[in-house]
């Protein structure tokens, strides 16, 4: 119960914005799969699937940057619950209309619209929330996500092979009913304003008007902290994609249950260790962390690389790659939080969204064609080697951080 109970104090509106993530995330159970419906239901090879996720990925590009700059001009609470709506609509038609490329434009325009919303969710939790109960907030939303998760890949992979129009349904049921909650229960959204270590660089007199780019010339440590996540995420993005085009190829028809079984063991890892791991390592560097979860995530890949086909090992594999996952998502958010101003935080997180697209489209444009043209492992191969960039150039981080940061880790230090 202690562990749970460090999550007392925050905001009401982090306690819904929670809330918002479990019924969100519980019906997320379209695009985890899409692999599987391009190559399964609609008979593509892994590159023609390559191709359309990286036209989707084209198409996401600009909008977390839209979003981003949306967030910083507008109402946040407003931005997300617009998007949610036009994403509620795109899977409600899916449900009602037969599958095909018709439905694939629909599910892009459905994660156009959540990749557009999350700058702003990720800002409004910076805005209510303390610099000393940040790193609760993201996490608390970090657990939030994953307890919506924990059953929704099983679900897909039971209902893929017949029922897959009822895993839309249930998709835009589940958003309306978050969209709802955030509507009525969020109401104070104003930024706090605190004294302590790092403010300098979170309210920076006279910035409103400066440009994203002047910001990042003044704060060159956190562009590069962009590249390098941009790398882990990436690599991160095989778990969805070359995974299951895996396990479809060594077990047939019960590839996708098996997908679905490990997914959620993922989720499972994550709501039973994000609290624990919180906890823990409370007193540990955001950029430490990074680099640790890295380092798992990449022993992780490795397993699933050299016990292909041993199911049990992909239960252990799932593990180490989660505890990573947990480490390096419940340190970036604080970490970009802290070091960029207020009057920024959506165009931060809206820049990190492109970002991260551009090197997952650049993956997916190598990862295909090395699966068809040459091997499964050539194309883990290059994964591997992406994440190994993102595990050096994480750990040279935590030496650049604290110079460049130096003030704010006295007074960290100070206060432990």
């Amino acid at each position: 119960m202690k562990i749970l109970r460090q999550y007392q104090g925050l905001r009401r509106e982090n306690y819904v914005l929670f809330l918002g993530r479990i019924v969100t995330n519980l019906g997320s159970m379209v695009w985890p799969v899409l692999t599987l419906i391009l190559t399964r239901k609609m008979g593509m090879t892994a590159t023609e699937a390559a191709v359309v996720m990286i036209i989707s990925g084209i198409v996401l590009v600009p909008v977390g940057l839209l979003g981003g700059k949306l967030a910083d001009k507008y109402n946040k609470k407003f931005c997300i619950i617009y998007c949610d709506i036009v994403s509620i609509a795109m899977y409600l038609i899916s449900a009602f209309i037969p599958l095909g490329y018709g439905t694939i434009a629909l599910i892009v325009v459905a994660a156009a619209c959540q990749s557009m919303e999350h700058p702003a969710y990720n800002a409004l939790i910076a805005d209510i929330t303390y610099t000393r109960d940040r790193e609760r907030a993201y996490s608390l939303q970090y657990l939030g996500s994953n307890i919506g998760l924990v059953a929704s890949p099983v679900i897909a992979g039971f209902l893929f092979e017949k029922y897959l129009w009822l895993a839309f349904l249930i998709s835009g049921i589940a958003i309306a009913i978050s969209t709802v909650l955030i509507y009525l229960l969020v109401q104070n959204i104003e930024p706090v304003r605190e004294e302590g270590a790092g403010q300098q660089y979170q309210y920076q007199k006279n910035c409103e008007h400066e440009k994203l780019s002047q910001i990042l010339k003044k704060n060159k440590i956190v562009l590069l902290y962009l590249f390098v996540i941009s790398f882990y995420y990436g690599a991160y993005l095989q778990y969805s994609y070359l995974l299951p085009l895996d396990m479809v190829r060594c077990h047939g028809d019960k590839g996708a249950v098996i997908y679905g079984s490990v997914s959620s063991l993922n989720c499972v890892v994550v709501v039973l260790f994000t609290p624990i791991f919180t906890r823990i390592f409370r007193k540990k560097t955001l950029t430490g962390k990074t680099f640790a979860g890295n380092l798992l995530v990449l022993a992780g890949y490795l397993s699933f690389l050299l016990f292909l086909g041993k199911v049990p090992v992909y239960y252990a594999a799932i593990v180490l790659f989660t505890f990573g996952e947990i480490l390096t998502t419940i340190a970036n958010g604080p970490y970009l939080a802290e070091r960029v101003p207020a009057s920024h935080r959506g165009r931060i997180n809206g820049l990190m969204a492109l970002i991260q697209s551009l090197m997952q489209g650049i993956c997916l444009i190598t990862v295909g064609p090395l699966y068809d043209r040459l091997s499964p492992t050539a194309a883990w191969i290059f994964v591997l080697a992406i994440l190994s960039i993102s595990t050096i150039g994480s750990a040279a981080i935590i030496v650049w951080d604290r110079r460049a940061y130096e003030h704010m880790y006295q007074k960290s230090e100070k206060h432990n």
